[in-house]
């Protein structure tokens, strides 16, 4: 075990540049990537039609039928986790997370009853209070918002997200992790983003210690429209490098060190980016730096502003032929989001992402506490200072480093104590901490803040 992780600290703290040093080694953890394995495209698909067999998902169609409707959807999807929960042993604690939405005088004409769906893999660390999120959500819509009875089959936007965090609830259940993990069907995104405003409401309120989001939201295709590009590697996450809920304290905090691009979220993204390379071949993830797509929204958002680490997950290229479109056929072309325009070889990358991110992060000891540049003297080096983490003590620590200008972390040093000093200027660099167990897993970066 101890080999193991040496020749991962090796890797990241041997501290060459990339142009002096060509190769690139990565160690994986084999848990990780059994459970990876075991991610099926064609019950990805499967999930898929099944979804789209509901003929219509719109937040407010039918709630009475068992076969068509809100109704019948949310009540399979419920079905499915249950299943999964008797093939865990039961450890999988499944439920309707209920609410009644008031009119709104826009998409919702008279109040309503919204059920999201979710299934909780508590953690087996009672002192471990994280709790690690992924969504999609279950609702669908035609060219008219309002339409309420058409053939809605809505494959990719966003039964492909569903299937994802339902195939990841499928295979994580039967393993054990330190942080619980929540898998989530948001209802009502295409009213308003309903679902996710009134749960991430309830966790505020609760007090829960919701470390991260990823919001999965039309993750199916591969295909560019009007580009023509076809690129089944890359998939982009969204984040905000600013918290919505900053207050001016922090804002003058943020502003005096620099700090506008490593928020929360920012740095949920970059460490998504890398755990999910190291482990999902032929797999870039490109992160955008901005909340979301033009004149859209995702169910991340309510999430972030009642100041939770919240990104979004979507495909790269987008084919608005098949997003919010009556299906039918015109010169010839087929308009709709169909489950044959969905590429389920590339869903199954996305979803191997999502789970290896949530894998190792809910493996991971929990982050340090206090972490602290010390700012009190002039000098050219840098002297970081920190507490170890509640609960599991962690093998020992990355000090991560990268240039100012740099949208990634270029360099770990690993340390065993709570404190490093590096021969590099606070003032040229920025730089964060995280935790390390004996396996590799690494805990979210904390930022430092400046201190005596």
């Amino acid at each position: 075990m101890r080999n193991y992780l040496l020749l991962l600290l090796f890797c990241l703290s041997f501290g060459l540049p990339k142009s002096s040093f060509s190769q690139k080694i990565e160690v994986k953890d084999p848990e990780i990537t059994t459970m990876l394995n075991e991610v099926s495209a064609a019950n990805l698909e499967a999930l898929v039609r099944k979804m789209v067999s509901f003929h219509t998902r719109h937040t407010l169609s039918d709630t009475l039928s068992k076969t068509k409707g809100i109704g019948a959807a949310r009540t399979w999807i419920k079905s499915e986790f249950e299943k999964y929960s008797a093939e865990s042993g039961g450890r999988l604690q499944v439920s309707y997370d209920t609410f009644t939405q008031p009119a709104d005088g826009r998409r919702i004409k008279e109040a309503a009853v919204l059920k999201n769906v979710m299934a909780i893999l508590p953690g087996t660390d009672p002192s471990d209070k994280r709790m690690l999120m992924v969504s999609g959500h279950y609702d669908s819509r035609v060219t008219d918002v309002m339409n309420v009875k058409d053939f809605a089959p809505g494959a990719n936007d966003d039964a492909s997200g569903v299937a994802a965090v339902m195939e990841m609830a499928r295979v994580m259940s039967k393993y054990k992790f330190s942080s619980t993990l929540v898998f989530v069907a948001f209802v009502g995104e295409e009213q308003g983003l309903y679902g996710a405003a009134n749960l991430a409401k309830r966790a505020k309120e609760e007090g829960w210690n919701v470390h991260l989001l990823m919001n999965n939201d039309i993750v199916g295709n591969s295909y560019g429209m009007e580009t023509d590009i076809k690129d089944n590697k890359s998939v982009r996450v969204f984040s905000e490098g600013v918290a919505a809920n900053e207050t001016k304290e922090q804002a003058a905090a943020r502003q005096s060190a620099g700090t506008e691009n490593d928020g929360k979220a920012r740095q949920a993204a970059r460490y998504i980016k890398e755990v999910a390379e190291r482990y999902v071949d032929q797999l870039e993830v490109k992160l955008i730096y901005r909340r979301d797509r033009y004149l859209r929204g995702g169910d991340h958002t309510p999430f972030s502003q009642q100041g939770f680490a919240a990104v979004r997950l979507t495909e790269m290229n987008e084919d608005f032929n098949r997003q919010h479109q009556d299906v039918r056929t015109e010169n010839g072309f087929k308009f709709g989001d169909l489950p044959e325009y969905v590429d389920y070889t590339y869903l199954q990358k996305v979803t191997r992402m999502n789970m290896a991110v949530m894998a190792n992060l809910g493996l991971a000891t929990q982050e340090p506490e206090n972490v602290v540049v010390l700012t009190s003297g002039l000098t050219n080096k840098t002297t970081l200072k920190w507490d170890a983490p509640k609960g599991k003590s962690p093998y020992g620590y990355y000090v991560l480093m990268r240039e100012t200008t740099s949208p990634f972390w270029e360099r770990k040093f690993f340390v065993k104590e709570n404190q490093a000093t590096l021969n590099y200027s606070k003032d040229n660099y920025f730089f964060a901490v995280q935790s390390v167990d004996e396996k590799g897993h690494e805990s979210l970066m904390v930022v430092p803040k400046p201190g005596r």
